[in-house]
């Protein structure tokens, strides 16, 4: 079998073939699943790794609020110093917490993307007329792709209906996302 190149549905030829079609549409599935779940699987860390210091800068606090009633005035002093900073390392981790919990948000919705784009591709291939016109083929992937809210995903929906492989994808949208997240400190709120 011949390597898979681009989609040609908006300008079918005689090479035109739904099954070309239906395998450049499960890479794009392929792909947004992987890098779903690379994210999916930092924010968990994320959470994870906050959550532990978190609960173990609370055991510092408790500790040092034990110790204001036993001890001296003189130490008073150092203990709130630890109560402090505990407890900005806790504020810290809180919202390290929330921005892995939006970015399992996005992963949860790019899954919830695939399943209805699988779920459209097979309503397409089950129907027989359907299943042998390209318009009903660009049909779906102009209505898969209006459905991406970043850009990265619309270039890299791009790449894969190109005939890119879905590792150059993958790379060209990984890089994109970092490249965006160096230029910007900000937080996208879904």
């Amino acid at each position: 079998m011949s390597p898979v190149t681009g989609t040609t549905s908006a300008n079918p030829d005689l090479d035109w073939s739904q099954l070309k079609e239906t395998v450049l549409m499960l890479n794009l599935a392929i792909a947004q699943i992987e890098h779903s779940m690379h994210e999916g699987n930092a924010s968990i860390d994320t959470l994870v790794n906050s959550f532990t210091a978190l609960s173990n800068n609370l055991n510092d606090i408790q500790a040092s609020v034990t110790k204001i009633d036993s001890n001296g005035k003189s130490d008073n002093e150092t203990i709130k110093m630890i109560i402090q900073g505990s407890s900005a390392t806790a504020t810290e981790k809180v919202q390290s917490a929330i921005i892995a919990f939006q970015f399992y948000d996005k992963l949860s919705q790019r899954l919830e993307h695939v399943s209805h784009s699988l779920s459209s591709l097979t309503d397409l291939m089950a129907d027989p007329n359907a299943l042998y016109s390209p318009p009903k083929w660009q049909a779906l992937q102009t209505t898969i792709r209006e459905k991406y809210t970043m850009e990265e995903e619309r270039r890299m929906f791009d790449k894969v209906l190109a005939g890119a492989t879905i590792e150059e994808a993958l790379e060209e949208f990984k890089n994109e996302l970092e490249s965006k997240a160096d230029d910007s400190d900000d937080i996208e709120f879904f």
